[in-house]
């Protein structure tokens, strides 16, 4: 038995006072030619018999009591009922990727038990051409989504005719770099970071004080710097309710690269400003779009002080205008492109804990605020988090199914009831949004919108379709 970490035990104790705190992805398989009619099922029977062979992470469950002094503790579970945790599921004749985005929306507001190992695989058959879908998630406390991915692309090949292959969770015999939270760059995750990080406690006050400065400064006499409490009141900002809805799809990765060298900025400012478009739109379409510009929280990755430059990655967080006010879709796209680099360089300046308690002031309010028994009529901090997670760059294969997209499923809470998550693979990128049902009931229109956006920033910067 071991006990959690600060932010982990914090999640834990959240949850029982407010919202699910997993983070989930979707993967779309082909099955291989030569699959029977029984492919689906066959992986279903085998899965149910690796009981034995489930990775130690996924073995544990949160534990609190005398024992621990209160404090949530990790305890071995040695037999593990599989069929609770891998779920078999059909969608009905005739269903499509609406079905299963509405069951995912479904299943994501469920919160895990946490008196068994907090995760959960649902293997979901029934879309068009025999494809079938694998819906995961995992508590926050246990993995991150990054951690997540690896463990799935670890228990994929990039050989088709590769056979007789482990389900992703009995992944145990495996060495994976690092520990059990990969980093997924979100506030919660970042937040954890700056607990773990060992700093001088008179130059980390230093290093934030400067930053504190540098950015009012920024804030008050530029428009790439967002003050805190300048986000506008938005309905994403409110409770978050009981619901979830989800939509996904994917698109060609060439399409955001021509933009990106045709505009000369980044492949995230290229992915944040397709978001920002599509935000604008819907909120316009609801006669609710705020004069003021929707602020995002986004990860910034800048070289680590601590690896010399020479290798490894930071994490920082920036709180970025995504000129939502702006009607011409080329003035967001290099506001963005001004806003994400003055926070890389920040980021760069100061190191990532103190670039996230720069932020802190804006990131406390929007998740806090909402929690009130009343209404304090202040407005937040942020609108919602937009995070590019980088995912497997080659096209993986498990038994012979070809694994065709992927599509994160992040978190939402009170105060933050939109989550934007984009996921690389192979030659796409998959862009996944997930909010309160209540929020965002028509959140399938935001997939369209996201093709009107990317269309519109095309023609703006001068590249073909």
């Amino acid at each position: 038995m071991g006990l959690m970490d600060p932010i982990d035990a914090v999640l834990m104790t959240a949850e029982l006072l407010a919202n699910p705190m997993h983070v989930a992805v979707v993967l779309i398989l082909d099955p291989p030619e030569d699959a029977g009619p029984r492919f689906v099922d066959d992986a279903y029977r085998d899965a149910l018999g690796r009981g034995g062979e489930v990775d130690p992470v996924l073995r544990r469950r949160a534990h609190r009591g005398v024992d621990t002094g209160g404090w949530w503790a990790w305890r071995d579970v040695d037999d593990i009922d599989l069929s609770y945790h891998v779920r078999r599921a059909s969608l009905p004749p005739g269903a499509g990727r609406d079905e299963l985005w509405q069951l995912v929306g479904a299943l994501h507001a469920e919160p895990l038990d946490r008196s068994r190992p907090m995760w959960e695989a649902h293997l979901v058959d029934g879309l068009p051409d025999g494809r079938y879908a694998l819906y995961i998630k995992v508590h926050h406390a246990v993995l991150d989504g990054i951690a997540g991915l690896r463990m799935i692309e670890e228990s994929m090949s990039p050989d088709p005719d590769r056979r007789s292959m482990s389900p992703f969770f009995a992944t145990g015999g495996r060495d994976r770099p690092g520990s059990a939270h990969g980093g997924l760059p979100t506030p919660l995750a970042l937040a954890r970071s700056a607990v773990g990080t060992v700093a001088s406690g008179m130059g980390l006050v230093r290093r934030t004080v400067e930053g504190q400065v540098r950015s009012t400064v920024q804030g008050l006499t530029t428009d790439t710097t967002v003050l805190p409490f300048a986000a506008p009141r938005t309905r994403l900002n409110g409770p978050l309710g009981a619901g979830r809805t989800f939509a996904a799809a994917g698109w060609p990765k060439a399409r955001l690269r021509a933009i990106q060298h045709a505009a000369g900025v980044t492949g995230n400012d290229v992915v944040t400003a397709v978001v920002a478009g599509a935000l604008r739109s819907w909120f316009a379409e609801h006669d609710e779009l705020p004069g003021d510009s929707l602020v995002a929280i986004c990860p910034v990755s800048v070289r680590g002080r601590e690896d010399g430059g020479t290798a490894g990655n930071a994490f920082g967080t920036a709180v970025c205008t995504l000129g939502t006010d702006l009607a011409d879709p080329a003035d967001r796209l290099g506001l963005i492109h001004r806003s994400m680099q003055v926070a890389k360089e920040r980021v760069a300046s100061l190191g990532p804990v103190p670039s996230l308690l720069v932020a802190a002031p804006s990131i406390l309010p929007t998740i806090l605020l909402p929690m009130l028994p009343f209404d304090p009529r202040v407005r937040p901090g942020y609108n919602l988090p937009i995070s590019n997670v980088p995912g497997p760059r080659t096209e993986l294969y498990w038994n012979g199914a070809h694994l065709e997209e992927i599509y994160p499923v992040s978190i939402v809470y009170d105060g933050m009831a939109l989550n934007v998550t984009v996921c690389s693979y192979a030659d796409r990128v998959g862009f996944g949004y997930v909010a309160g049902g209540e929020v965002i009931p028509d959140i399938e229109a935001l997939i369209p919108l996201t093709e009107r956006s990317l269309s519109q920033l095309e023609a703006a910067v001068g590249v073909a379709p």
